[in-house]
């Protein structure tokens, strides 16, 4: 019996047990620069001409749900460990104008502008007209779609906890 061609970058990685890890890590590669192309192309057409892919997403996180965030909360919620990475998305994005910050005690709290929040319609307009009615099939599958999202999730504990384990090395 002929064994399935792995689709990977490091065969090197793909021996022994767990393989099929190496080919899952190679595909997660592939879609992170997809993804993050996407996502500042898909910026640059809803006007956010000098955004790069991390000031997208903070700028989506700070939107989210309306409410005010702080430095710390972006930075766990988007997974993000060297705080002045965000820190300096955000002053980009005050200076363009499309986020504002409010000192309250000693903290500094980040809501999105009115025209940060009207950048956001034009992204997600961007993002219907382009990138939605591609969702077919198996991707259209709401539930399969939410099982991969929480396998990511999982999968991201288990990588974090193998980047503490190798620090310690």
């Amino acid at each position: 019996m002929v064994s399935p061609l792995r689709i990977l970058s490091s065969a090197h990685l793909a021996e022994g047990p767990h393989a099929s890890l190496s080919e899952f890590e190679f595909g997660l590669i592939v879609c992170h620069n997809a993804f993050s192309r996407w996502v500042v192309r898909c910026m640059r057409a809803a006007g956010g001409h000098d955004l790069a892919v991390t000031d997208v997403l903070v700028l989506h996180h700070v939107y989210h749900r309306q409410r005010a965030k702080r430095l710390a909360d972006i930075c766990f919620t988007l997974n993000y460990e060297d705080t002045y990475v965000i820190t300096y998305s955000l002053k980009k994005l005050q200076n363009a104008g499309l986020v504002a910050g409010e000192k309250v005690g000693k903290e500094m709290f980040y809501t999105v502008t009115d025209d940060g929040a009207a950048m956001l319609d034009r992204f997600r307009d961007v993002r219907a007209g382009c990138l939605l009615p591609a969702v077919e099939g198996e991707l259209a599958d709401a539930d399969q779609l939410s099982r991969m999202a929480e396998r990511l999730r999982a999968l991201s504990g288990l990588y974090d906890q193998a980047a503490r384990a190798a620090s310690s090395l």
